[in-house]
C-alpha cells in the first residue's frame, strides 16, 4: 500500500485495515494514547491521520461506551509500526479489526518522522492511501460542508431537568455530552442547522464538528439570534470559531493545525498555562475581534487564539477540549463554571 502526498512525495507501507483506495487531507496527531477516541471524533471526517508515537494498536479496542461516535471517523490511518498483538482489560477486539469492519484503509512501516516533517514543512496536504497503481485523484475535504455529513438529522433530549441546554451538534463528541448532564439539566441535542431558537431553553452550546467553519452559514445565523435574545453561548473547538463569525471575526486555516493532548494554552487574564486537548485546522484571528470581545485563551506554542468572552454578556468560547477524551481533565473546570452562571 501506497501513501501519495499531492506534492509528489510517496509513502509505502503493508495495509492493515480495510482494501480499499481513499483520498482525504493527510494530518498529523502527536497525542501518545487514545487512539479509540480520537479515530471516533468526527472532527477528523474527510482525514487520513498520521500518528507521530511509532506503537498503535497495542491495548485494541473498548467498547462502543467509550468511543466518542458511533463510528470510525477518519478516512485513513498511517501509522510506524502496528501492534497485531493487544493487551488491555477493556479490550474487545484488535485495531486492525475495527478499521477492517469500518471500510478505513491503514498502512504500517511508514517513516512517520519524515511524513510529519513534510506536513510540518508544507502544510497539511490531500493524499491517497491506496493498492492501485493508477494515477491518484485528489480532493480536499474542506471544500465540502463536512459538518452536513457527520450532524444528526433529528432533535435528541435527554434528561428532565430545570435547565434547558440547547447543544448545537456540528459533530460533537460524546464527552461534552457527559459533561454537560446533570441532575438539574435537560439537553436538546439539534443538527447544525436545525433552528433551536423556536425551542424553549435557557443556554447554548456549540460543539466541535469538521472542516471550514464559514461552511456553517445557517447556524452561525442562528447564533447570531440567540445572542440578540441574550442566551449565555458556550463555545468548544469548531463552536469557538462559529461563536467568533456570528460576533463579526473571522477565521483561517492554519498551516498544519493542532492534534493533539499536550498543547499548553495561556489565560489571558491570569497567565495560568493549561495542557490541553485538540483537534482543528482552522483558528479564529484575534485581531479582528469587534469592540466589546478579548482573547480568553491563547496557545503557548504559536500565538494563535485559543478562546474569546464577551467582556459583558454571557458569551464565550474555547478552541481545545475541556473534556478531554483523550487527554488531561484541567480545563473541565469550564463546564462548571457556564453552568453556574446560567443556574443564578
Amino acid at each position: 500500500m501506497r501513501l501519495i502526498l499531492k506534492n509528489g512525495v510517496v509513502f509505502e507501507g503493508e495495509s492493515f485495515g480495510a482494501s480499499k483506495s481513499i483520498a482525504g487531507e493527510v494530518v498529523f496527531n502527536t497525542g501518545m494514547v487514545g487512539y479509540p477516541e480520537a479515530f471516533t471524533d468526527p472532527s477528523y471526517a474527510g482525514q487520513i491521520l498520521v500518528c507521530t508515537y511509532p506503537l498503535v494498536g497495542n491495548y485494541g479496542v473498548p467498547h462502543k461506551k467509550a468511543w466518542e461516535s458511533d463510528k470510525v471517523q477518519i478516512a485513513g490511518l498511517v501509522v510506524s509500526e502496528y501492534s497485531e498483538n493487544y493487551s488491555h482489560r477493556t479490550a474487545k477486539q484488535s485495531l486492525a479489526d475495527l478499521l477492517k469492519k469500518s471500510r478505513v484503509p491503514a498502512i504500517t512501516g511508514v517513516d512517520t518522522r519524515a511524513l510529519t516533517k513534510q506536513l510540518r514543512e508544507h502544510g497539511v496536504m490531500p493524499g491517497v492511501l491506496t493498492n492501485s497503481k493508477e494515477v491518484a485523484k485528489f480532493a480536499d475535504p474542506n471544500k465540502e460542508n463536512l459538518v452536513a455529513r457527520v450532524s444528526p438529522k433529528k432533535k435528541m433530549v435527554y434528561g428532565k431537568g430545570r435547565f434547558r441546554l440547547v447543544v448545537v451538534d456540528c459533530g460533537i463528541k460524546e464527552n461534552i455530552i457527559r459533561s454537560l448532564t446533570r441532575a438539574d439539566t435537560t439537553i436538546i441535542r439539534v443538527p447544525w442547522d436545525y433552528d433551536f431558537t423556536r425551542e424553549k431553553y435557557d443556554a447554548l452550546i456549540l460543539g466541535n464538528g469538521p472542516g471550514d467553519p464559514t461552511m456553517c452559514k445557517a447556524t452561525i445565523e442562528h447564533v447570531k439570534k440567540a445572542m440578540a435574545d441574550g442566551k449565555p453561548v458556550l463555545g468548544i473547538c469548531l463552536g469557538n470559531q462559529l461563536l467568533a463569525l456570528a460576533a463579526g471575526a473571522s477565521t483561517y486555516k492554519l498551516k498544519y493545525g493542532h492534534r493533539s493532548q499536550n498543547q499548553p494554552c495561556v489565560e489571558t487574564n491570569t497567565n495560568r498555562c493549561y495542557i490541553t486537548s485538540q483537534n482543528h485546522g482552522y483558528a479564529v484571528n484575534g485581531k479582528t475581534l469587534p469592540v466589546g470581545w478579548e482573547e480568553w485563551f491563547v496557545n503557548a506554542n504559536d500565538g494563535s487564539n485559543e478562546g474569546i468572552r464577551h467582556k459583558s454578556n454571557k458569551w464565550r468560547s474555547v478552541q481545545f477540549h475541556p473534556e478531554a477524551a483523550p487527554g488531561p481533565m484541567d480545563t473541565m473546570w469550564i463546564f462548571d463554571e457556564f453552568l453556574e452562571q446560567i443556574r443564578v
